[in-house]
């Protein structure tokens, strides 16, 4: 028994993988990773994979990046850890210092967290408990979208609209108003993404007006609607969303933790739009792929809520063991300082519009491919049984877990979105790495439908 076979024995004896059915890996055991170098992972047995999903969005710069290295390194030997509350330290200083910078005026302070639910939490707890304290009592409850994904812990799911991972959860969840968000692939208004004038806005607009003076945020997505597909929607909707929750006093809640840090193009989805967020939830991206970390930046007017004498009750009691981790901070700069060093979203400019035109090139004469939709560096091809019809694939056939399978076999890591296969590569991938993506992600799709 070879070395792989006997740590996926091991790997199975104890370890319960996440978003997986666990009798999958009977016949399609764990890879074990070895190492990775760049923007490829190479496992036990010394097979390499081009790490075309950014392991899960959340590496930039590639594995083992020697600069994030070095700062992770002198970090530990400095200060790993200190509780965050009456303490504080110069790498968490520093980020928030750098992150305000980056983002619109009115987004200046800066709460910690240590994931991307958990800065989802932390969003929607501000939110609720601002309105409780500036007398808009009735403001309990929050408006999302179907087909929306902002995590797994309870009010996250909540707030999620994606039937596979919280239907289940639907007796524990939040009583949210969920309103009929953009399906720019099949829209209602036979209209273009590139041209419309987000007429499915209509929807969330009539929501809001009948349920106003209970709504105390609105949460969305800004652009890409990730776990769903990766659905990309135009940023006029992000403008008159900005002005609906201007007209009736309700937080808007920009959940960038997929999209931030260069993904769409620009640093933040939400500059498409020319908008600010009230409150903006970060992570993934944030530590370049490196540690657990996340930063919820809010508005002076929120954090002025909970600003008082301790005798009247308004902090915010919110708080993780690891808030404001030091090696998470110190790896968070440095991962700013390559963005601006190395120019990284100049150079993004020429790799998406490659990409972009050799994805279209290659894959769209493809029968079962019913669109390649790309912004910035996030590029998703949409698998249809029927092009005019637009016709979905049975979920249960696995159309998009098979065509990874095969993809895996030939090196290059596509982990799909139910019939969607997707790009979100790390910005370090070269033109012949694109090459390759797309050539095997093509292969791979006519592999499958000529083997069924």
């Amino acid at each position: 028994m070879d070395k792989m076979r006997k740590l996926q024995e091991k790997d199975l004896k104890h370890i319960w993988h996440p978003c997986s059915q666990m009798k999958d890996y009977e016949n399609f055991p764990p890879i074990v990773i070895k190492k990775g170098n760049g923007a490829y992972l190479e496992d036990i047995n010394g097979k390499k994979y081009l790490d075309a999903v950014s392991s899960w969005w959340v590496n930039l710069f590639g594995h083992s990046h020697k600069r994030i290295n070095d700062a992770l390194y002198r970090q530990a030997n400095k200060l790993e850890h200190v509780i965050f509350a009456n303490f504080s330290h110069e790498p968490a200083i520093e980020l928030s210092e750098r992150i305000v910078s980056l983002l619109p005026e009115n987004l200046n302070k800066v709460f910690f967290g240590d994931n991307g639910s958990s800065a989802v939490e932390i969003a929607l707890k501000l939110s609720f408990q601002y309105h409780q304290q500036t007398g808009k009592t009735k403001k309990t409850r929050f408006v999302a979208l179907t087909d929306a994904y902002h995590g797994e812990t309870i009010g996250a799911l909540s707030v999620g609209g994606v039937d596979l991972y919280n239907k289940i959860y639907k007796p524990l969840l939040l009583d949210v108003i969920r309103s009929t968000g953009p399906d720019c692939y099949r829209c209602k208004f036979n209209k273009h993404r590139d041209s419309c004038n987000a007429e499915c806005f209509s929807f969330i607009e009539e929501d809001v007006s009948k349920n106003h003076e209970e709504i105390s945020a609105i949460i969305v997505e800004p652009l890409v609607q990730c776990a769903a597909g990766m659905k990309i929607y135009p940023p006029i909707y992000l403008k008159k969303l900005r002005k609906l929750c201007d007209k009736y006093n309700i937080n808007f809640i920009a959940d960038e933790i997929a999209v931030g840090f260069g993904r769409t193009g620009k640093m933040f989805a939400c500059e498409h739009a020319g908008i600010a967020p009230d409150i903006i939830c970060l992570s993934k991206g944030l530590t370049a792929g490196y540690m657990p970390l996340s930063l919820v930046v809010m508005t002076d007017e929120i954090y002025n809520a909970f600003y008082d004498d301790y005798s009247k009750m308004k902090a915010f009691l919110h708080s993780h063991s690891y808030s404001g981790n030091p090696l998470g901070c110190a790896v968070a700069i440095e991962s700013l300082n390559i963005f601006e060093d190395e120019k990284i979203l100049d150079k993004n400019t020429k790799k998406q519009t490659y990409l972009k035109e050799l994805a279209e090139k290659e894959l769209l004469d493809i029968p079962q491919v019913g669109e390649y939709r790309q912004i910035g560096m996030i590029g998703a091809i949409e698998l249809v049984k029927d092009k005019k019809t637009k016709e979905p694939f049975d979920s249960l056939k696995r159309v998009g877990y098979n065509i990874y399978k095969k993809a895996l076999e030939k090196g290059v890591l596509l982990r799909p979105l139910g019939n969607i296969i997707y790009f979100m590569p790390p910005y370090i991938i070269e033109n012949e790495d694109i090459d390759f993506m797309v050539k095997v992600c093509k292969d791979s799709i006519n592999q499958y439908f000529k083997d069924i």
